[in-house]
């Protein structure tokens, strides 16, 4: 029994570094940055409002933990997930999360839909509408994310760009615009510019690792 009960508490003292080294807010952000693809200290630093010595703090604490690996790019030390199971976990906190605080609710439902009134597509719309030819479908995070992986057919507007190439998008046709997932608001930002300009515009609430797992489920 002695020996049960010191093989439960290594193991469990174990999966408590993963659990500590999630207790920062900060942390979980710099995990969803990296979901999206390797990234530099100086990138996350900015994508955080952090400085760089604070997110240098925390890349050591989650790098300590086995969820981050770096290496040398040039100048530039670049970060990103250890495991791609990383991505599946963070999906399964958010859901979670969503479900058991009703605080994860109201903000997503007050500040991501009431306060922008943005109509959304689905993912089955979306693989229908694009099979179709009746949508064109816009990537508008920043284009290493883009070219890391993005849904297929999708084109690359980032949102800083976005008012510029506003002459280059068909008129015969909708726009959907999609970013990071749930909780980001460039999609959000990037039709409510199209609708002003006159373009019929809609939001892909999902993103890339969502598609890619509605594509698995169909195959």
């Amino acid at each position: 029994m002695t020996n049960e009960r010191n093989l439960k508490d290594l193991l469990y003292q174990e999966f408590a570094r993963i659990g500590k080294s999630l207790s920062s807010p900060k942390r979980l952000e710099i995990l969803d940055l990296l979901s999206q693809g390797p990234k530099s200290v100086e990138a996350l630093s900015k994508g955080t409002s952090m400085s760089v010595a604070n997110v240098s703090q925390h890349l050591q604490t989650l790098s300590n933990s086995r969820l981050v690996r770096f290496k040398k790019k040039g100048n530039y030390v670049i970060y990103e997930l250890a495991d791609e199971a990383i991505l599946g976990f963070l999906g399964s906190l958010h859901t979670l999360s969503e479900k058991q605080f009703v605080q994860v609710q109201q903000i997503k439902q007050e500040f991501l839909n009431n306060k922008f009134e943005v109509d959304g597509v689905s993912l089955p719309e979306l693989k229908d509408r694009m099979e179709k030819g009746e949508v064109l479908l816009i990537d508008v995070r920043p284009k290493e994310e883009y070219e890391e992986a993005h849904i297929p057919g999708a084109v690359s507007m980032p949102i800083e760009e976005l008012k510029e190439k506003l002459s280059s998008l068909p008129t015969d046709n909708d726009v959907v615009a999609y970013c990071r997932g749930p909780y980001c608001l460039m999609a959000v930002e990037a039709v409510e510019l199209l609708r002003s300009r006159g373009v019929k515009a809609f939001r892909l609430e999902e993103g890339v690792h969502d598609w890619k797992q509605f594509m698995d489920q169909l195959t």
